[in-house]
């Protein structure tokens, strides 16, 4: 296991050297923000980020993410197009040595909470989702947590209409479509393709969600067997849904090694409808000590960070990416792993 750390670039307001100082830390997670999905980047971009961290004695082995356009996941006549633009950027980052790229295939919104600082009683505060909070969002006009700074209401209802008539099966053929172009580069250059799952694991708004399940990994995967085209295992966007079984799913896609990433965080079910909040790394509804003992048991060697924390210690941060709780999450992390392999 090669542990990293999120590192939003110069901009962060984390520096290198406080990552750094984590016991264990080996990279950052990191991408290129400047550019819009379906732009090319430019290469002394990923050039600075990599030289910026090399300085502070990290690596810059993992990007998170190259975002994949709505053209894409829609189809539409521009996909082709941005589906070179993405080649182009995959090409780019394997010139650095990055060796693992994350991105994910959620029409619109890539993660959905409904409070940013749910106040917990041990004085913390963090993400979390309720399901009653949620019935109360007006679907006609948009107001959410983290999204209204992004969009307007009237911009997201226009990304929402977009979508109507797009089922589930056609959003997973232009998943398909997209892999079965990107892929061959993946292998050409050795960068390593690993999908987000949905964040939460179902449909929102009547968007299809495609990357919620077993069920959906393994028609992925099936459909492009490439061993390059691989998961990221988040343990909280799966774990939200109790449908999975997060530990069976690390068990069963390390084994096949289609594992490359994971991000580990915990959550704490709230009630019988899927509300959860976000909680510290050890302590929540997921079992982290057995999902790191089947990473491992089964041959996971690939990068893994500490997902959101909360703010702890007076500290305000960016909601779920915090210093402090991410910190003692990486150690928490660290120590899972070292025992699993001293007891493997």
């Amino acid at each position: 296991m090669k542990l990293g750390f999120r590192w939003y670039g110069p901009s962060d307001s984390i520096p290198l050297t406080y990552i750094r100082e984590i016991s264990g830390m080996e990279t950052v997670v990191t991408s290129v923000y400047s550019y819009k999905p379906g732009e090319k980047w430019d290469l002394e971009s990923l050039k600075a980020l990599k030289k910026e961290a090399n300085e502070k004695g990290l690596a810059m082995d993992v990007i998170e993410s190259i975002p994949v356009s709505e053209d894409i996941k829609r189809g539409t006549p521009l996909a082709k197009e941005h589906i070179e633009t993405f080649k182009h950027n995959l090409r780019l980052c394997a010139e650095v040595g990055v060796k693992v790229v994350c991105y994910n295939f959620m029409p619109v919104f890539d993660w959905l909470r409904t409070e940013m600082h749910h106040q917990n009683p041990d004085g913390s505060n963090s993400l979390s989702y309720s399901y009653d909070d949620f019935c109360k969002v007006d679907p006609k006009n948009l107001h959410l947590p983290g999204w209204d700074e992004s969009y307007s209401p009237e911009e997201l209802q226009d990304l929402l209409k977009i979508y109507q008539g797009i089922s589930h099966e056609q959003l997973r053929a232009n998943l398909i479509r997209f892999l079965q172009e990107v892929i061959p580069v993946c292998e050409e250059c050795d960068i390593k393709l690993a999908i987000h799952p949905d964040d939460p694991p179902w449909d929102v708004f009547g968007l299809p969600r495609i990357v919620s399940c077993e069920a959906d990994l393994d028609a992925m995967f099936e459909a492009v067997p490439s061993i390059y085209n691989g998961l990221t295992l988040c343990t909280g966007s799966f774990g939200a849904g109790k449908h999975n079984d997060v530990a069976h799913m690390a068990e069963k896609y390390a084994k096949q090694g289609r594992i490359h990433f994971a991000h580990l965080r915990n959550i704490l079910f709230t009630d019988d409808h899927d509300s959860f909040v976000e909680t510290g790394h050890a302590y929540g509804s997921l079992d982290m000590a057995k999902i790191a003992k089947a990473l491992v048991d089964n041959g996971f060697d690939g990068y893994v960070r500490p997902d959101h924390g909360r703010n702890i210690f007076g500290e305000n941060g960016k909601p779920g990416y915090g210093l402090y709780d991410r910190a003692l999450g990486a150690a928490y992390i660290k120590g899972l792993f070292d025992m699993a392999e001293k007891n493997k």
